[in-house]
């Protein structure tokens, strides 16, 4: 864990993000996106993912996120670069029944990944992401956060709620 978090200096926080901060502060499926080779797009849900990433896996790795805090919330980094796997259609539903079936209302961050874990077992694996590869995608992203950020440009999706906004008055 710790040579990966060196390697993504990457922040995870809870929710959806427009665009990724200076801090690198994503949720764990925006962070995937970016580390698969994806462009950079917030993630309000499941089905906002690239096709070729589980969509139980990610259902499960979204909720864990947002529950987490801080500190423990950056235990989920080495996942990020794993929820790329989604499989045939009984694949993806044996890791949704695997899941449901383990899940609790109120459960700790460390069953939880037991649970993500379990799930990441079934079927097909992620193909292998060469770390210097990973911290190049997660630092183009940065650097391209910042940049819209400096310049005062707005992330498009901020605009067109601005315009939807403008439109309801």
């Amino acid at each position: 864990m710790k040579d990966f978090d060196h390697i993504l200096n990457w922040k995870l926080l809870g929710g959806s993000h427009v665009f990724p901060g200076t801090d690198g502060g994503t949720c764990i499926n925006e962070a995937a996106i970016v580390a698969a080779g994806f462009a950079y797009q917030p993630v309000r849900n499941v089905k906002d993912m690239p096709s070729c990433f589980s969509r139980p896996i990610c259902q499960l790795a979204m909720s864990l996120n947002d529950e987490a805090r801080g500190r423990d919330r950056q235990r989920l980094l080495p996942f990020v670069t794993r929820l790329a796997c989604a499989d045939s259609d009984e694949i993806e539903q044996q890791r949704q029944t695997y899941i449901s079936s383990r899940m609790t209302r109120f459960m700790s961050l460390e069953r939880g990944i037991e649970i993500l874990e379990g799930a990441l077992a079934i079927g097909r694996q992620a193909d292998a992401i060469a770390l210097p590869d990973v911290e190049e995608r997660m630092s183009v992203a940065k650097e391209e956060g910042s940049a819209a950020t400096s310049k005062g440009d707005k992330p498009l999706s901020a605009t067109v709620q601005h315009l939807l906004d403008a439109m309801a008055l």
